[in-house]
């Protein structure tokens, strides 16, 4: 069991590793965003295939969405959680997303987002990264409002 200063710097480097995701997101810096996925890391994403094999195809998710957000992708991160232990972390929070479409619109959601890191080599990876949104039960569209 890692001891309590291990954990709490654990955790710093995710949030740093997360802070960094932001960053790399808002300014469409795909090299920089990709570095932060091992290259076998798993995802559930929004955009179709909605199941990702691997860092290389979920480059191409991030590229599709990047060509459709001409200006920067705004992403806060809400009501963060986060805990690690030894070589193995987790954290899930809120993300609400604003920018603006290549058709003008302004784009203007919240996803729930869970991601597992690994640590390999003194460095967190992010291995897996589930991104959704909830769905309302009777018409069984996304819900993109954020409701507590």
């Amino acid at each position: 069991m890692p001891t309590t200063a291990t954990a709490s710097t654990d955790e710093a480097q995710i949030r740093e590793q997360l802070q960094a995701w932001t960053r790399a997101l808002h300014d469409k810096n795909l090299d920089a965003l990709m570095a932060l996925y091992a290259a076998d890391v798993v995802t559930f994403d929004l955009m179709p295939p909605h199941r990702v094999p691997d860092a290389a195809h979920y480059r191409k998710n991030f590229e599709r969405w990047f060509a459709g957000m001409p200006g920067p992708i705004d992403y806060e991160i809400h009501d963060l959680r986060t805990i690690a232990g030894g070589h193995v972390a987790f954290c899930h929070c809120l993300g609400h997303v604003t920018a603006t479409r290549t058709n003008g619109e302004k784009a203007d959601y919240w996803v729930r987002v869970t991601v597992g890191f690994e640590k390999r080599n003194g460095k967190w990876l992010m291995l897996h990264d589930h991104v959704s949104m909830p769905i309302d039960m009777e018409t069984s569209k996304a819900v993109r409002t954020l409701q507590k």
